[in-house]
C-alpha cells in the first residue's frame, strides 16, 4: 500500500485507507485531504473522506441529508469557509427556525466567510429562486454574507466519488425527487418541481460502493417515493418502485434497508410481500396527512379513508420473516382550513385502533410569509387558534400512550442496535423497528460498541 506523504494528505484519509487495507485484494492511495484511490481486485473506485473545513446544519428531511453530503464533498465548497445551510419550507416553523440560524450564524462571520443556503428555502425549479429575497425579506439586507446555491453540484468530482463516510453512519440514498401531486398545503412542490427518477443501475452501484467501506444500512429517500419510475407520481398504477426493492435485495448484500415516507397510494400486495424481508427494517412511515375524506379531497390527496384503513389492517398483520414488531409511522396535518371535531376524529381514530407508534403532527401552515402561499391559505374557515391548541394536545397525548404501549411489546424481545453514537461507556440508536436503544434499556454482552456495527440483545423499557 502506498500511502501519499504530501502534507495535504488528511489522518482522516490515511486511517481510512489503512481500514481499506485489511481486504488482502485492496490496495490504497490517499489522494489529497478528501479523496482516497481505492483498488480493489484491480477496480479503482475513488472515495472522499470529507475533511470538513465548514459548519453544515440540515434542516427538514433526510433528502436533505443525501445532498448536504454531495455539497459538502464538492469542488465547489472544498475550499470555502464556514456555514452550509439545508433549508426546508415543510411548515412556516421550519422556515422560521433556518432563517434564525441564518442571521445567528452570520453575526459570527469572518471578512472572509459567507453562508451557503441549499435546497427548498432557496430554490425553485432546481435552480437558484431568483425571488429568494423577496420572499425572505429578512435576509436581503445580509446578502452580501450569504451565496444561494441550486440543488446540487454541478462538476465532475461526483462522476467519480460515490461515497461518503463521515457524515453519517448510515447511506441516505435518494432515488427519486420532485412531486406531480400540487397538494394544496404543500410549498415544496415549487421549489422541488416535477417528479424523475433515477436509474435503477446507479442506485444499486452506489449502495455497492458504499458497502465496501463495511457500513450496513441504507435509507431510500425521496420527494415521493413511491412514485420511482412512474409517468407521474398521480400515476401510482405504474411505479416500478417494487421492482428496484427486489433489484436491491438481489444484487446487493445491504444488511438493513429502510424505507422513508410512503404514500399509501402506492402500497399494493406485491409490496406487501416484499416488506417480508428481514432485510428490509420493520418501521414503515407513511404520508396519510388525514383520516377524514372530505379533508382529503381538500387537500387534493389521491386516497381515500377506506384505502388508509385497507393499508394499516395489512400492516397489522403483515407475516415477516422475523419475529420483530412493525412499528407504523405517519404524518398527519391538523388544523387544516374546514375541519371539523368529526373530522379531526377521524385522524386520532386511525392512531388509536392501528397503533400508529410513530406520530409525526404537522400544524398547516398557510406561507403568509411567503409569496408563493399555498392555495389551502386562501381557503375559507381558518381553525380558530384555542381549537389548534387543544386538538394538537390531545393527539399528541394519545401518540404518546401509543409509543408507550408499543415499547413496552418489545420488552425482552431481540433487537438490533445500528450504533450512530459512542462516547466511552455510552451509546446510542435507534433499533429496526425505530426504538431508541442506548446503554439504559439495551442488555447486551457486547463489550465494544463500535460506530457502524450492529449489535443484537434484549431490549428494557427505559
Amino acid at each position: 500500500m502506498d500511502l501519499s506523504e504530501n502534507k495535504k494528505t488528511s489522518v482522516i484519509a490515511k486511517f481510512f485507507a489503512e481500514k481499506l487495507w485489511q481486504s488482502k485484494s485492496a490496495s490504497a492511495v490517499a489522494v489529497d485531504c478528501h479523496v482516497v484511490l481505492i483498488a480493489i481486485d484491480g477496480q479503482k473506485v475513488l472515495f472522499t473522506t470529507l475533511l470538513l473545513r465548514m459548519k453544515y446544519k440540515i434542516f427538514g428531511c433526510k433528502t436533505n441529508k443525501y445532498f448536504t453530503e454531495k455539497w459538502l464533498g464538492s469542488t465547489f465548497l472544498k475550499d470555502k469557509k464556514w456555514v452550509f445551510v439545508a433549508s426546508c419550507v415543510v411548515t412556516d416553523k421550519a422556515k422560521s427556525k433556518w432563517i434564525k440560524f441564518v442571521k445567528d450564524e452570520i453575526k459570527k462571520l469572518k471578512e472572509d466567510e459567507k453562508v451557503y443556503i441549499s435546497w427548498c428555502g432557496s430554490i425553485k425549479n432546481w435552480n437558484v429562486d431568483k425571488e429568494f429575497y423577496s420572499n425572505y425579506k429578512e435576509l436581503e439586507s445580509l446578502k452580501d454574507k450569504i451565496v444561494i446555491l441550486w440543488e446540487e453540484p454541478k462538476d465532475d468530482f461526483w462522476d467519480k466519488v460515490k461515497s461518503i463516510k463521515d457524515l453519517f453512519v448510515k447511506k441516505f440514498l435518494v432515488i427519486q425527487t420532485g412531486c406531480d401531486n400540487f397538494c394544496t398545503f404543500c410549498l415544496t412542490v415549487s421549489a422541488r418541481w416535477g417528479h424523475k427518477s433515477r436509474q435503477k443501475e446507479e442506485i444499486i452501484d452506489e449502495i455497492n460502493d458504499f458497502l465496501v467501506s463495511w457500513w450496513k444500512e441504507v435509507v431510500l429517500t425521496g420527494i415521493n417515493l413511491g412514485a420511482w419510475w412512474a409517468s407521474s407520481s398521480n400515476e401510482f398504477k405504474n411505479s416500478k418502485f417494487c421492482e428496484l426493492l427486489e433489484e436491491i435485495l438481489q444484487k446487493t448484500k445491504i444488511e438493513r434497508l429502510k424505507i422513508s415516507s410512503l404514500g399509501v397510494e402506492f402500497l399494493d400486495d406485491r409490496l406487501f410481500e416484499i416488506l417480508k424481508s428481514s432485510r428490509i427494517c420493520p418501521h414503515f412511515h407513511l404520508s396519510i396527512q388525514s383520516g377524514s375524506d372530505k379533508i382529503l379531497s381538500k387537500m387534493n390527496r389521491h386516497y381515500d379513508r377506506a384505502k388508509i384503513i385497507r393499508v394499516l389492517d395489512k400492516f397489522k398483520n403483515l407475516k415477516r420473516e422475523n419475529s420483530v414488531p412493525i412499528s407504523i409511522g405517519a404524518d398527519f396535518i391538523i388544523w387544516f382550513p374546514g375541519e371539523t371535531e368529526h373530522d379531526f376524529l377521524d385522524t386520532f381514530n386511525l392512531v388509536k385502533d392501528f397503533w400508529i407508534s410513530k406520530v409525526h403532527a404537522f400544524t398547516f401552515s398557510p406561507h403568509f410569509n411567503n409569496n408563493s402561499q399555498v392555495p389551502a391559505g386562501k381557503m375559507h374557515n381558518q381553525i380558530d387558534e384555542k381549537i389548534k391548541k387543544e386538538r394538537y394536545l390531545r393527539l399528541m397525548k394519545l401518540a404518546d400512550e401509543v409509543r408507550f404501549d408499543f415499547k413496552k411489546s418489545n420488552v425482552w424481545k431481540k433487537l438490533k442496535l445500528l450504533v450512530e453514537k459512542v462516547n466511552w461507556d455510552k451509546f446510542s440508536w435507534w433499533s429496526e423497528n425505530y426504538i431508541e436503544l442506548n446503554e439504559t434499556n439495551f442488555l447486551s454482552e457486547e463489550k465494544d460498541f463500535k460506530k457502524g456495527n450492529i449489535v443484537d440483545w434484549i431490549y428494557d423499557l427505559d
